[in-house]
């Protein structure tokens, strides 16, 4: 059996300075698996993708996720975490060049697909890794506060990605996001802190790790279908926006569509204030709250196919729905955990992986073959499937909580 290493932060929490970097780290590192989706219809465009098939610029990334969670996120465990961050920021640096350059599909693919790795890599490392950090009484504060800057990351980073394509094309989005990162690296090159690993040699191998924990524990294969389907909706709504409002009678810029990213960003202070709630032992409130929301941002968001106001009403409760789910159930599940954590978050963002990869391919199918309308009851129907799965599971979750 593996040998895991108890790691504290101090009693006052981690400083605030070391929150507010760990919460920029994954803010940073995730906006690049996000940029590509307000510009699927100009990656269309110059590589003669047809818009049925544009899904597999998204699928491409999130295979990456997948591959990052299987292979790279658990060794934050095994291997020195801030040696790992630095190569893992290095690597992302690389494969956002890579994007930058792509002259085919076949290297456009590949090089999202990298990016998905490395991205994926670096944020659930910083979330892992500031968990670990964080001493048991302010874990899922902490863990709510990093995985707010996860929220902001991913909705600015449509608003980012739409201005700058507009300004100057949409190989300058990754070759700008080359140089942030490359900013990131300078600065938590040194400023990352040192602690020690939590698993010791000899135990068992990454993924056996993971098939144990997807096996055996039930509180993960709970939180892990939520996220499959919470994330789902989201890339189901978001990967067809651009369709939506591209033509006419919008007639939008990427950088007005991206500008709606903004509309969801109060949402991190919901996601933020989701953890001390479950520190508070409310987890199970905030989840079927969450839900709800999550389904009702259905109506508006169908209805606002010839409405903006009610488009924004509906991406404000989709957003809030989701990400106060999501920053629930990670900090559930790093509750009472001293150490293993990375592998934990893996074996969640598995689901996570899954869910965006296939939302995004039913999304752009269903706008192919149904428009806006096919694109909302494919969301609300995923949604309700997590309503439902949710409310059947709770009982389980209070017997084991």
């Amino acid at each position: 059996m593996s040998h895991v290493i108890p790691v504290r932060g101090s009693p006052q929490g981690l400083p605030g300075w070391q929150v507010a970097l760990f919460t920029a780290g994954t803010g940073l590192s995730v906006a690049n698996v996000y940029y590509a989706q307000p510009l699927l219809d100009t990656l269309g465009t110059t590589y003669g993708l047809r818009s049925a098939s544009l899904g597999t610029v998204i699928f491409a990334t999130q295979l990456g996720c997948l591959l990052a969670l299987l292979f790279v996120v658990p060794l934050g465990d095994r291997l020195n975490r801030r040696w790992l961050m630095r190569w893992q920021l290095l690597a992302l640096i690389a494969s956002l060049l890579l994007v930058a350059v792509a002259p085919s599909a076949t290297m456009l693919m590949l090089a999202m697909l990298l990016t998905g790795l490395t991205g994926t890599a670096m944020t659930q490392g910083m979330i892992a890794f500031a968990a670990a950090a964080a001493p048991e009484e302010t874990r899922g504060q902490t863990v709510g506060a990093v995985s707010a800057g996860v929220v902001v990351g991913l909705l600015l980073a449509r608003v980012f990605a739409g201005a700058v394509s507009d300004i100057a094309g949409w190989r300058s989005v990754y070759l700008s996001s080359a140089l942030m990162m490359t900013l990131l690296a300078s600065v938590l090159w040194r400023r990352l802190p040192d602690i020690p690993r939590q698993i010791s040699d000899g135990g068992p191998a990454p993924l056996v790790a993971l098939w144990r924990l997807l096996r055996q524990h039930r509180q993960l294969q709970i939180r892990g279908v939520l996220a499959l389907l919470m994330f789902a909706s989201f890339a189901i709504f978001w990967s067809a926006l651009v369709l939506l409002l591209t033509p006419s009678p919008w007639n939008l810029s990427h950088g007005q569509i991206g500008a709606l990213g903004l509309v969801g960003a109060v949402s991190a202070l919901i996601a933020s204030r989701a953890g001390r709630r479950v520190d508070r032992g409310l987890a199970l409130s905030n989840t079927r709250f969450a839900l709800m929301i999550l389904l009702l941002s259905w109506l508006p968001l169908w209805l606002g196919e010839s409405s903006l106001l009610l488009l924004i009403i509906g991406i404000f409760m989709l957003d809030a729905g989701g990400q106060a789910l999501h920053v629930t159930s990670q900090s559930v599940l790093l509750s009472g955990r001293n150490g293993a954590g990375s592998q934990l978050i893996a074996a969640y963002m598995l689901f996570y992986s899954a869910g965006s990869g296939l939302g995004a391919l039913i999304s752009t199918q269903a706008f192919a073959y149904g428009g806006w309308s096919a694109v909302c009851l494919a969301g609300a129907i995923t949604s309700l499937l997590a309503l439902i799965f949710g409310l059947r599971t709770q009982s389980h979750e209070v017997k084991n909580g």
